[in-house]
């Protein structure tokens, strides 16, 4: 259902947001290459750092005293100190410019939804696009953040430390080289379920809160119904299966930290044990030539562990790259596919369309489906003179609402030429043509806002005059809770069905520019008086200019200048 809006104030806003993202941008995101090679560099300055620890191991061993390990120590605290500047200066940098790729990415999501026809039938809940922008949209961060230096560290650091060992003795060289592969092997064998789970958790929670908007959104039916336990039910088997999800990722993550934990414990013993032996005398192999001296060997000791470290964490941040891959593929979804609308990536609207004076609205030809449906039009035409103020009317289907939506350019026309004041409607004119137009749906939407807001709808030259002369107009002015400075809440609480329609009507008044009025179901679901009441504020409303209701009512309908009536397409047409 197509809320209440101003065409043009609608078109205006989504040109104001970012072009949406394509799907092939969501993949590119990376993490800034110089921030993360300083703190791959950073974790190299341990080298330097271990030879001087082992250089005065040596000393003392040689029995040069304590004043042997003052310069040592003096070069271990000044290479810790620029180690530690540079970790913090580029974690600061790679976080700064995560945040802002993630906002951008949100910009572009946001506006590939905005820019989706509100006709579209597969726009998803607004309570699972908000899950996925507002809250999985944050794994993208630890992704960006730890996984790109982690994978740098992981391809920088254990090369240089394996060189370096490989100079002292190519056998331990050799064992970290054997067991260094299989740490990341199983870690992708286990990553590639991680990310399965993640992505069937992330899928859990944005079902789960589409669920809960919309039944928060209808509590009072529910309650009418007698449905409210049924309903918290089902939200508690929402609830267990987002727990039994949960518990999966979780249990994937404990089985990933045991097999990393054991392959580097593993690695880290075997070196120890072979140092410990050539040491001692028992093996006489696996160096180049003479036998490894203490502080060799201490060195060999201490870049063992460092030579496992970076392969730990990359492994252990697995899971963020695993859950960040999942929230862009959650992303990735909302932005792509989708019914666009029309106009929505117009760089500009055309100059010189707009004509003095109601238009005339002529469609010829027109064929129109929604998706996986049968045909609304088949060649269908329709001629409204200028100023004329025609009632559709039909049964429920036959493609009332669809064909104001048509000529609004909500949705693409599939076949057939709609012409609006002499131009043709097209991806060229349209944003230009809405500026003329003023939509009001059959179930306003009222914001969470001022009243003064929901009037204004964001245009710029809507003065607060020119709210108060709409809502005097729409007898808005004698209702206490529609003040200007009131604010009413999501859906309009706090106004009654009849109020939520005067303040829609209170939103054409306050749009003197367009001379095409479009209306859906203006009286629908009002009593007779107020219909009434509604009925003759529209009609005054529309003095001089095009005015295309959808209707029901049959009294509404015999105060037009003519009813058009429309009928389903038969079948064999719309086969």
């Amino acid at each position: 259902m197509i809320d209440e809006f101003s065409v043009n104030t609608e078109i205006t806003r989504i040109q104001k947001v970012n072009p949406p993202a394509s799907t092939s941008g969501l993949r590119s995101l990376g993490s800034p290459g110089l921030a993360s090679l300083v703190q791959g560099l950073a974790a190299l300055l341990w080298i330097p750092q271990a030879a001087l620890l082992a250089w005065a191991v040596q000393r003392l061993g040689d029995g040069e005293g304590i004043a042997a390990v003052l310069w040592p120590a003096a070069g271990i605290l000044l290479l810790g100190s620029m180690r530690a500047a540079w970790e913090a200066w580029g974690m600061r940098r790679v976080y700064a410019s995560a945040r802002l790729q993630l906002s951008r990415l949100r910009e572009g999501v946001a506006a590939a939804l905005a820019a989706r026809s509100p006709l579209d039938s597969a726009r998803p809940a607004s309570g699972l696009a908000a899950s996925v922008i507002a809250e999985q949209a944050e794994a993208v961060v630890p992704c960006l953040v730890r996984y790109g230096p982690a994978r740098w560290r992981a391809m920088l650091v254990p090369l240089v430390i394996v060189v370096a060992v490989a100079s002292l003795s190519w056998v331990a060289a050799l064992v970290l080289l054997i067991a260094a592969p299989l740490i990341p092997i199983f870690m992708a064998i286990i990553g590639w379920r991680a990310k399965a789970a993640s992505e069937a958790q992330m899928n859990e929670v944005g079902d789960m809160n589409a669920f809960l908007l919309d039944r928060l959104r209808g509590l009072a039916t529910l309650r009418a119904l007698g449905a409210v336990d049924a309903t918290a039910r089902r939200l508690g088997e929402a609830a267990q299966s987002l727990r039994e999800r949960t518990m999966s990722v979780l249990r994937i993550a404990f089985l990933s930290s045991a097999v990393l934990e054991l392959f580097s414990a593993l690695g880290v013993a075997m070196v120890a044990a072979y140092v410990g032996f050539h040491l001692l005398g028992t093996f006489e192999f696996g160096t180049w030539g003479a036998r490894l001296s203490l502080g060799q060997g201490m060195f060999i000791l201490l870049l063992a562990p460092a030579f496992f470290e970076p392969l730990r964490e990359l492994s252990a941040v697995w899971h963020d790259r695993a859950a960040g891959e999942a929230a862009l593929d959650s992303l990735d979804r909302l932005a792509r596919d989708g019914v666009p609308l029309p106009g929505a990536q117009a760089s500009a609207s055309p100059q010189g369309l707009s004509v003095a004076g109601a238009p005339s609205v002529r469609v010829h030809g027109l064929h129109f489906s929604h998706p996986g449906e049968a045909a609304l039009f088949a060649g269908s035409d329709l001629r409204v003179a200028p100023g004329e103020h025609v009632a559709l009317m039909g049964p429920s289907g036959s493609g009332k609402t669809a064909l104001l939506s048509l000529i609004a350019g909500l949705v693409p026309v599939q076949q057939g030429e709609i012409v609006i004041g002499g131009v043709p409607l097209s991806e060229r004119t349209v944003v230009a043509l809405r500026g003329r137009m003023a939509w009001m749906g059959q179930k306003p939407h009222v914001f969470a806002g001022s009243v003064q807001a929901n009037v204004a709808m964001g245009r710029a030259h809507v003065r607060a005059a020119q709210v108060e002369a709409a809502m005097q107009f729409a007898a808005l002015d004698d209702v206490a809770q529609a003040h200007p400075s009131n604010t009413l809440g999501e859906g309009g609480t706090g106004l009654s069905g009849g109020e939520a329609v005067r303040l829609a009507l209170a939103r054409l008044a306050a749009n003197p520019g367009a001379d095409l009025l479009l209306v859906d179901e203006p009286t629908a679901h009002l009593d007779t008086q107020t219909a009434e009441r509604v009925a003759d504020a529209l009609l005054e409303l529309a003095r001089g200019r095009t005015l295309i209701v959808a209707t029901h009512d049959p009294v509404l309908a015999s105060r037009m200048h003519r009813v058009v009536r429309l009928h389903a397409v038969p079948e064999e047409e719309a086969a």
